[in-house]
C-alpha cells in the first residue's frame, strides 16, 4: 500500500506536468502552518527564476489543475506562491479503511530487498551483575531489530558478551584460593570434571569484585590472575571447564533479567568465540603488508587524508604478544561475516566510544575483512543521567543494579496503580509490571539515542503527558469502549469507515494514516524515538477524538459502526509500534 504522502506527491507531480513546469518542484510536504492546512508544497517559489513568472502566477496555475481532483477538498495559491492542500474526508476515510483490510501491517509494505542485518547491543561481562549502564544499549538495540524485523529484514541480536581476558584469570584466582583442593586446578587430573558449577551466581557476582580489589593492593595476586589468564587462553584444560560453568551460570542469570526487560538474543557469543579466528587473521594483516610493527606494537595504520583531527593506529596486539579489545573485535567481524554474510552489522554502544569504533571499522575495511558493500554502523548512544545531571547512581553513589531500578519502578507503579483502585494484589503486580516496563523504555526510547537524558521517575511513571503509561492508557481505554460495544450486543462486522464527521475525527484519520512512513523514516534513521513521536501525536489525536465525541451514546448505528471502526484501527496501530518499541498493554489500568 502506497504512502499517503507518496500519493499527494503523484498527484501534485502530475499537475505540475500538465501545468508545463519541471516535476523536480512538485514536492510536497506536512504543512508547517496546520490552522491553515493539511499539505504544502512550495515548488512554485523554486520554479519562479527558472520560468521568469511571477511565484504566485506558477501556483495559481498548479492549483487550477487540481481544481477537479477527487483528492483534495483544497487547493489554493496563497501569495507569494505556496500551494495549501486539505484532503477530501472521502478520500482519506478511503485510505484508512484499506489500511483496516490489512489488519496485521497495517498497509505497511515490507522491504522489496530484504537485508541480513546483525546488532551488537549486548555487552554485559560475565559474572557480574548488569547495572543501569547496560540499560540504553539493551533497550535501544532490542527497538531497532524489531523495527527492522517489521521492515522485512533478517535481524540477528548478539549479546557479545566481555568474556575473555584478565577478569577470567581474576576469578579462577579468587577460586583457587577459597577452593583449592577441587580438581580444576589439579593438573594431573585427567577425569571428567564435576557437571555442577563450584558456585552459584551470588558467590560468582561477589567473587569478581573481591578478586579485583585484591589485584590493585597485592602485586603477587596480581601476577597470579595474569598467569592464569595466560594458561586459559592458552587451553589448559581445568581453566576452560571451570569457564564454562563461569559461562553457564551468568548467562542463565543474564537471560532472566534481560527476560525482565522483554529483549532477546539470537545469539549468545562472547569475546572468546573470537580467539579462534585471531592468528590467521593477524597473520594475514601481516602477509598482506597492512600491519607493521610500532613502538613494539602490531598496529594498523587508518588515518586518512581528509582527517581533520589524529585517528591513531587500530592497535593489533601489544609489544607482549598479547591481544587487545580491538583484536577480539575485529576477529568477531571475521566470524561474523564467514557466518552470517551480513549485509550491515550495527554497534548500539556509548557515544563515547566513537573514536574506538572509528578505528576498528576503519581497520576492517582496509585489511579486506568485511565485504565491498558491507555496512559497518556506529550508533552511540548518550548517558543515563539522575537530577542532578551526572550519570545515574544509588543515593549511596555507586552503581544502581539494573534489577534494582527495575524493582523501584514496579512499587512505584504498584502504588499508583492501588491508589484509589479496587483490584486484586495479583493483578495489581502484574499490570504494575507491564505499565513500568513501558515507563522505562518509551521513556529512554522517546529521547534521541544520542543525546543524554534526566531518569525522573515520577515523569516517566506518570499517566499524562509524553509517556509510556499514557500511551497505554489511550490504548486500554479503548479496549474498554470495545469492550462496552460488544457488551451491550452490537457488531461491527461489514461496517466500513465513514468520511470523518468532525475535524478532530479527520484529524485522527490523518494521523492514523501516517504510520508507514513513520516507521519506515525510523529504520532509515535507525531512530526509534520518531515511532515514540508518532504514536505520542496518536494518542493525543485519539484523546481529543473522543473527548469530542460521544461514542456510546451515539445513535446512528452506522456512525456508531464507524466510529468503533476507526478506534480498532488506531489501537491496533498503537500496538504494532509498542511491539516494535518492546512493551505492550494491559487490559486494564
Amino acid at each position: 500500500m502506497k504512502k499517503l504522502l507518496d500519493l499527494i506527491t503523484e498527484e501534485m507531480t502530475s499537475a505540475f506536468a500538465e501545468a508545463g513546469l519541471d516535476e523536480k518542484y512538485a514536492r510536497v510536504t506536512p504543512s508547517n502552518r496546520p490552522d491553515l492546512c493539511e499539505y504544502q508544497c512550495n515548488g512554485a517559489m523554486a520554479a519562479a527564476k527558472e520560468y521568469k513568472k511571477a511565484p504566485i502566477e506558477l501556483a495559481e496555475q498548479v492549483a487550477g489543475k487540481l481544481a477537479d481532483n477527487d483528492m483534495f477538498e483544497l487547493a489554493e495559491a496563497v501569495k507569494p506562491g505556496f500551494l495549501n492542500l486539505k484532503l477530501s474526508r472521502k478520500f482519506v476515510a478511503a485510505y484508512v479503511e484499506e489500511m483496516m483490510q490489512d489488519e496485521e501491517r497495517l498497509g505497511c509494505e515490507k522491504e522489496a530487498s530484504p537485508k541480513t542485518i546483525m546488532i551488537d547491543y549486548g555487552g554485559p561481562n560475565v559474572a557480574k551483575p548488569l547495572h543501569v549502564g547496560h540499560l540504553r544499549s539493551a533497550i535501544i538495540g532490542e527497538s531497532v531489530k524489531r523495527i527492522g524485523r517489521f521492515m522485512g529484514h533478517n535481524m540477528i541480536g548478539d549479546v557479545h558478551l566481555g568474556d575473555w581476558g584478565l577478569q577470567m584469570g581474576l576469578i579462577i584466582t579468587e577460586l583457587k584460593e577459597r577452593q583449592p583442593g577441587i580438581p580444576y586446578f589439579d593438573e594431573t587430573y585427567t577425569g571428567e570434571y564435576p557437571t555442577e558449577p563450584p558456585f552459584t551466581i551470588s558467590e560468582l557476582e561477589e567473587i569478581y569484585p573481591t578478586a579485583s580489589a585484591k589485584s590493585k593492593e597485592d602485586e603477587a595476586y596480581k601476577e597470579a590472575a595474569m598467569q592464569a589468564t595466560y594458561e586459559l587462553q592458552q587451553g589448559r584444560r581445568g581453566y576452560q571447564a571451570l569457564l564454562s560453568h563461569i559461562l553457564n551460570v551468568s548467562v542463565t542469570d543474564l537471560k532472566k533479567n534481560y527476560e525482565n526487560l522483554n529483549v532477546s538474543f539470537e545469539l549468545w557469543k562472547g569475546e572468546s568465540d573470537a580467539q579462534p579466528d585471531i592468528p590467521d587473521m593477524v597473520e594475514k594483516m601481516k602477509a598482506d603488508g597492512y600491519a607493521h610493527i610500532s613502538e613494539g606494537a602490531l598496529v594498523v595504520d587508518v588515518k586518512e587524508e581528509t582527517d581533520t583531527k589524529e585517528i591513531p593506529p587500530c592497535m593489533i596486539l601489544k609489544s607482549d604478544g598479547a591481544s587487545l579489545y580491538n583484536t577480539t573485535d575485529l576477529a568477531t567481524i571475521v566470524w561474523r561475516m564467514r557466518d552470517y554474510h551480513p549485509d550491515e552489522i550495527i554497534y548500539v554502544v556509548d557515544k563515547r566510544q566513537e573514536l574506538y569504533f572509528t578505528q576498528v571499522f576503519r581497520c576492517a575495511r582496509k585489511t579486506h575483512l568485511v565485504d565491498e558493500n558491507t555496512r559497518l554502523t556506529f550508533l552511540g548512544f548518550g548517558t543515563m543521567n539522575g537530577k542532578d545531571g551526572k550519570p545515574f547512581k544509588t543515593r549511596e553513589g555507586g552503581v544502581m543494579r539494573l534489577s534494582t531500578l527495575i524493582e523501584n519502578i514496579n512499587e512505584e507503579m504498584y502504588r499508583k496503580i492501588t491508589d484509589n483502585r479496587t483490584v486484586s494484589e495479583d493483578e495489581a503486580r502484574e499490570t504494575a509490571r507491564v505499565v513500568a516496563l513501558s515507563a522505562v523504555k518509551y521513556g529512554d526510547l522517546s529521547n534521541q539515542a544520542s543525546k543524554d537524558y534526566m531518569f525522573d521517575m515520577e515523569r516517566f511513571t506518570s499517566f499524562e503527558g509524553n509517556t509510556g503509561p499514557y500511551i497505554l492508557y489511550t490504548i486500554v481505554r479503548m479496549k474498554s469502549i470495545l469492550n462496552k460495544y460488544k457488551e451491550a450486543g452490537k457488531s461491527a462486522e461489514g461496517a466500513v469507515i465513514e468520511p470523518a464527521h468532525s475535524d478532530s475525527e479527520k484529524a485522527l484519520m490523518l494521523q492514523i494514516a501516517g504510520l508507514s512512513a513513520a516507521i519506515q523514516s525510523a529504520y532509515e534513521e535507525t531512530a526509534p524515538h520518531k515511532v515514540c513521536a508518532y504514536i505520542y501525536e496518536l494518542a493525543n489525536a485519539l484523546n481529543h477524538f473522543y473527548h469530542e465525541t460521544k461514542i456510546m451514546a451515539e445513535e446512528r448505528a452506522d456512525v456508531q459502526a464507524s466510529y468503533i471502526r476507526l478506534l480498532k484501527l488506531t489501537k491496533r496501530a498503537l500496538e504494532l509500534c509498542i511491539d516494535m518499541l518492546g512493551f505492550s498493554a494491559p487490559d486494564r489500568m
